[in-house]
């Protein structure tokens, strides 16, 4: 490396696409042996920076010196080779085949017999037992992929990127999927790269995750590099004024709803679904933002889509106004004026192949339907520009593919589909995973603005200052049962942990 303190430098990176300026003159040195967190809104050009630097995307302008000489990537490889690797935040391992046959893909070790090639699998078998071994993972290399956790894929990834000798590791969003024990064993992992002189670039929403194991923190916003600062020398409140330009000392909107009359009343519900949940009973009001806590695993998720008719309940009764109701199907919940927005974004929210608008328009299709059967393309124009404008969303125009926008735009696109069906009460299923702390506070501002308009809300949500500062009343569960119901207001984070852990 010579003479040159760093082991990466981006220097004056540009990257535009149609009517959107993701980076503008953008510079960033990382050091050897260090975790240099980058933050930013959804927007921000964090992605952007990171495929232009990985090979995916081909800058406009600007430059990359690695250990000190220039270098161009025509794609990843490329990248991989000169010893740049990146831990996507979509992990997509080959389900069906081994740890092992994951791990070295497309460079198996190969043996001659004659004119001959063949896999060596026993040497495969060993140079991973090796390069576990250095990691401290315990993984059977031979296992299926299928049957391992996130964690564990995750781990097998990171075993990828140090099996390629990288002397940068990228690392998008590595602990949206994981548990606190999980988050725990990658840091101990993170800090022996970094203690072997590997250099990794931490992309993460989570400020305290984020204090706790950078080095340094590069803060970007609105496609520009704000500044890099030492972690040790930044607070939450910090990095939240740099990130969105402006004090965000109240991370939650004032809340001017008024809870009234019971809508709502699920009575002794339980699960056709083994080991799921089981009697769980709650009401909640009109206008009230009705939060459900607990650890993973307490079936929250099962329960909400139990109530929106996803999954089958052998037992219990689900009364609306009073009224008991038999909720078998989804299009069953939207005739009972409900509406879902589920926790996989990705997988069960958006459609990525379509425009903005139509993936504002997927539940209310009817709407917009002609008597001749044609859709009334200028009213659907008209309501998705209307729910842009309302909820500000990010994106050139109404038929740019919603793939391309920032998670927190398709989160608010996702929003826009429901509130189009006008409906009563809104099953949130961790509304704000994955956001960044300016979204977060506009979808916030959301809820709160329905709850006022007297639309009920219920909330499931894992983090605990959202829990507290969003809700009315708050539901703990654990193991698939009720522990407790809160008062919002005099709530503790200690109380939700004692009863969210109430079985275990």
């Amino acid at each position: 490396m010579g003479d040159n303190q760093y082991v990466l430098e981006i220097r004056h990176m540009s990257k535009s696409f149609p009517g959107v300026r993701a980076l503008d003159d953008v510079s960033i040195q990382i050091k050897p042996g260090t975790v240099h967190a980058l933050m930013g809104e959804n927007g921000a050009g964090k992605s952007t920076l990171m495929k232009c630097l990985f090979g995916i995307y081909e800058p406009d302008s600007g430059e990359i010196i690695l250990e000190g000489k220039p270098v161009r990537f025509a794609n990843s490889r490329q990248a991989l080779d000169a010893g740049i690797s990146m831990i996507h935040q979509e992990l997509l391992p080959i389900p069906y085949r081994s740890v092992m046959e994951n791990l070295w893909l497309g460079r198996y070790p190969q043996r001659s017999l004659g004119p001959f090639k063949f896999v060596d699998h026993k040497k495969m078998y060993q140079d991973t037992v090796e390069l576990f071994k250095e990691l401290k993972m315990d993984i059977n290399p031979k296992v299926w992929v299928r049957e391992l956790s996130v964690s564990k894929v995750q781990s097998i990834e990171i075993a990828k990127a140090v099996s390629y000798n990288a002397k940068v590791i990228i690392m998008d969003e590595p602990t949206s999927s994981l548990t606190e024990n999980e988050v725990e064993h990658l840091f101990e992992i993170i800090r022996r790269l970094r203690n072997s002189g590997v250099a990794i670039i931490y992309i993460s929403h989570k400020m305290e995750e984020i204090l706790q194991i950078s080095d340094d923190v590069s803060i970007m916003r609105d496609g520009r590099h704000v500044g890099t600062y030492p972690a040790k020398e930044l607070t939450t409140d910090q990095i939240i004024k740099y990130m969105v330009g402006r004090d965000l000392s109240h991370r939650f909107p004032p809340r001017e709803n008024v809870p009234g009359e019971v809508i709502l009343e699920v009575k002794n519900l339980t699960s056709a679904e083994n080991h799921s949940f089981k009697d769980v009973s709650f009401s909640v009001r009109r206008g009230e933002i009705f939060g459900i806590g607990g650890l993973v695993g307490a079936k929250r998720t099962e329960l909400v889509e139990s109530i929106f008719g996803l999954r089958p309940i052998v037992s219990g009764q689900i009364l609306i106004n009073s009224k008991e109701v038999s909720i078998t199907s989804p299009s069953r919940a939207k005739e009972y004026k409900m509406a879902l927005l589920t926790e996989e974004r990705r997988a069960t929210g958006i459609v990525p192949m379509l425009s903005v608008k139509e993936n504002m328009l997927l539940a209310n299709l009817r709407r917009y339907i002609g008597r001749l059967g044609l859709l009334n393309e200028k009213q659907g124009e008209a309501d998705a520009r209307e729910k842009i404008n309302a909820l500000r969303v990010k994106t050139p125009g109404t038929k740019n593919r919603i793939r391309d926008l920032s998670g927190g735009n398709q989160q608010k696109v996702l929003f826009a589909r429901w509130l189009l069906t006008d409906p009563d009460i809104l099953l949130l299923d961790e509304p704000t995973r994955g956001i960044d702390v300016g979204a977060k506070y506009e979808i916030y501002s959301i809820i709160a603005d329905l709850a006022k308009r007297g639309k009920s809300i219920i909330m499931i949500s894992s983090e605990m200052p959202e829990l507290l500062g969003m809700s009315d009343r708050i539901m703990v569960m654990c193991d698939g049962r009720v522990t407790g119901i809160l008062d919002g207001k005099t709530a503790t984070q200690e109380e939700i942990m004692r009863l969210a852990a109430k079985f275990l």
